[in-house]
This record gives structure tokens, C-alpha cells and sequence, in this order.
């Protein structure tokens, strides 16, 4: 209180004979405190008043940016929530009007989600563990029975080459010793390839910088080229990143399906790329017999042939079909039957 205000009030208060005892004091704190508040209160609106109309604008101006982003990041949850009830009862997508939920309802809705999620995650993990055990005891499996397999045709094999060496034999029946013997190499090269189609995916994936043109120029030196092919490279291949196990498989199965239907007495085989954006795109041609357009997706089919022979497995195209999809490229051809055959393929650059 004021000192000279207390003053006057005392000296009042002698002179009305009125004795200034401990419940007057106590009265007089009660009527500081409240003027001390009133002054507080005072100061509080005058500098409230004193503020410039540029301040008030700009914290008017900062509020409802802080108003607009948190109605932003409401919106932005809304649909998070529309989009997650989709996933969850496969149905259209309900729309931003028909959700109407305050931050409280959004952040226990999203609570249920994460938690839907994080169970959703581990039951896939749980799964993908599972199905890599399946997919080594398959490899294991298919290995075994290739085994199993193997032993009865080899078995088979050598009696009947020692059965064709006895002379008492007719002609008829070395050409049905023959015929055995032919069932017996296509059964051993369909187990060979099914062995080589299940391995595909399972080489390690160790993306060394693969140079294509000396493992192709390798490979045609350890092929057998019949004599009336010729085999060439028309451009120096480039360098691509992968497993060079998975770059010889694709392109000896091109070339030697080049060479396997190439009915001309001059057969041609042509190697070369074109450089795109993103990737090489590689064609393999030849002068061939040709594919009819009717083949042209069933070729890649695991076991479909154009023609029943035991020297054809059925299989090379559909291995060359995994390895390009598992390097994420695409492949597809071009033919005219008894012209040729121009295989395409695409291979990323990194």
C-alpha cells in the first residue's frame, strides 16, 4: 500500500480514538494485498494496451499458420485412417467427409493401427521364415531324388550298351536298345534340368562386375559348334553387375537353342546389345527354322518343347525367363517361321 495513503489512514483512525490492534492490521494487509493486485492488474492492461497494431498482427499472422498445419496434419491423418480401413475390410475407400475425428479418436485409432501393424509384421516374418525352412528342404528334396534317380537310369544305361555288344542280337532289336537308350538320355537331361531351373535363385547373389564379353567369348570356346553354324559377336558386351553362374546359364541356353533349331546348311547366330537409359537391351538371332507366333509365350513354359526329342530338355528357355526376371528385366521375341528367330532381352546397368 501506498506509504502516505497508510499515513492518512492511521492518523484517521488516532483521531476517531480507534486502536490500531492485530485484528485492524490484519484488516489494513487485507486492503494492501488488494490495491497491490489492482496495481499488478493495472500495469498488465496498460502494456496489453500499449502493444502496436504490427505486433497484433503478427501474432495473429503466426497463429493461424499454427492453426492451418495442425488442420493439415489433421486432414493428412484422416486419410491415413480412410486409406488403412480400406486395407483392412477391402472395401472403397470411405470418403474424407464421412470421417470426422477429433486429434483424441485419431490418435487412438492410429495406436490400434501401429499395434494391427507391428502383429501384421511379425506374422509375416513368422511365414517368410517358415517358407525359407520349405524352400532349403525342397532343395535338399530335389537334389535327394535327382540322386535316387540318376542311379537306375545309369544302371539302365550301361546294361543296355552291354546287351548291344552281344553280337547274337537282331537289328530289330538294337533299334529297340537304342530307342531305350535315347528315353534314357532325355529322362537323365529333364533330371538335369529341373536340378539347374531350382538352382537358379538359390546362387549367391554376390553382384561382382560380370565382363559379358569374355564370359560369352569363354563360353563359345568350351560349347560344341557343329560345323555349318557360325557364331559371332557383332559388338564388345558390356560390363553388367550380378552372378556370372546365372549370365552363363542365360546365354548358353539362347545360344544353344539357336544352334539346336537351326535347320539351314549355313546357320548364323548373331550376339550384339543397344545401349537405353537405364539398362542394355541384348538380341540373340539366328537363321533358323523360325517360332510360330502361337508359341511364343508357351517356349517359356517349364517342359514345352516345339518338337519331342531327347536332346531338347524343355527347360532352357523357362531358366532363361527366371534368371531375367530375377535381375528384374523383361525378354520377348521376334520370328518368322522359316526365316529366323531374333531373341531380346534387357539387363539393368547397375
Amino acid at each position: 500500500m501506498n506509504r502516505l495513503l497508510q499515513r492518512q489512514i492511521r492518523k484517521h483512525l488516532l483521531e476517531k480514538g480507534v486502536e490500531l490492534d492485530e485484528q485492524l492490521q490484519v484488516f489494513l494487509d487485507a486492503v494492501s494485498s488488494s490495491y497491490t493486485n489492482y496495481q499488478e492488474q493495472l500495469t498488465m492492461v496498460q502494456r496489453a494496451m500499449s502493444l502496436s497494431s504490427d505486433e497484433l498482427f503478427e501474432a495473429n499472422k503466426k497463429l493461424q499458420k499454427e492453426t492451418s498445419q495442425q488442420k493439415n496434419i489433421i486432414e493428412s491423418l484422416t486419410q491415413t485412417i480412410a486409406a488403412l480401413y480400406k486395407y483392412n475390410n477391402q472395401l472403397e475407400t470411405p470418403k474424407k467427409d464421412s470421417i470426422n475425428l477429433d486429434a483424441l479418436e485419431l490418435a487412438r485409432v492410429i495406436d490400434n493401427q501401429t499395434r494391427e501393424i507391428i502383429a501384421t509384421n511379425k506374422h509375416r516374418d513368422e511365414l517368410l521364415a517358415q517358407l525359407e525352412k520349405q524352400n532349403e528342404e525342397l532343395n535338399d528334396y530335389a537334389h535327394i531324388v535327382s540322386h535316387d534317380l540318376k542311379s537306375p537310369l545309369n544302371n539302365i544305361n550301361a546294361l543296355t550298351n552291354f546287351i548291344i555288344e552281344d553280337d547274337r542280337l537282331s537289328e530289330e532289336s538294337i533299334e529297340n536298345l537304342d530307342l531305350i537308350l535315347e528315353h534314357v538320355e532325355h529322362m537323365h537331361n529333364l533330371i538335369q534340368g529341373i536340378l539347374e531351373y531350382s538352382a537358379i535363385d538359390k546362387a549367391v547373389d554376390d553382384k561382382h562386375a560380370i565382363d559379358l564379353n569374355r564370359l560369352v567369348t569363354d563360353l563359345l570356346a568350351t560349347m560344341h559348334t557343329p560345323k555349318h553354324i557360325e557364331i559371332s559377336v557383332l559388338k564388345h558386351l558390356p560390363k553388367v553387375y550380378g552372378n556370372s553362374f546365372r549370365f552363363q546359364q542365360l546365354f548358353q541356353n539362347l545360344i544353344q537353342n539357336a544352334i539346336n533349331y537351326n535347320d539351314k546348311a549355313q546357320g548364323v547366330v548373331r550376339v550384339t546389345f543397344e545401349e537405353r537409359d537405364e539398362c542394355y537391351e541384348f538380341s540373340i538371332a539366328d537363321n533358323g527354322r523360325g517360332i510360330d507366333p502361337a508359341y511364343h509365350d508357351k517356349i517359356f513354359q517349364v517342359f514345352q518343347t516345339l518338337e519331342q526329342d531327347a536332346k531338347h530338355k524343355g527347360i532352357g528357355l523357362s531358366i532363361v525367363l527366371k534368371i531375367i526376371k530375377f535381375y528384374g528385366g523383361k525378354i520377348w521375341l521376334s520370328s518368322k517361321p522359316k526365316e529366323g528367330t531374333t531373341f531380346y532381352f534387357t539387363l539393368p546397368k547397375h
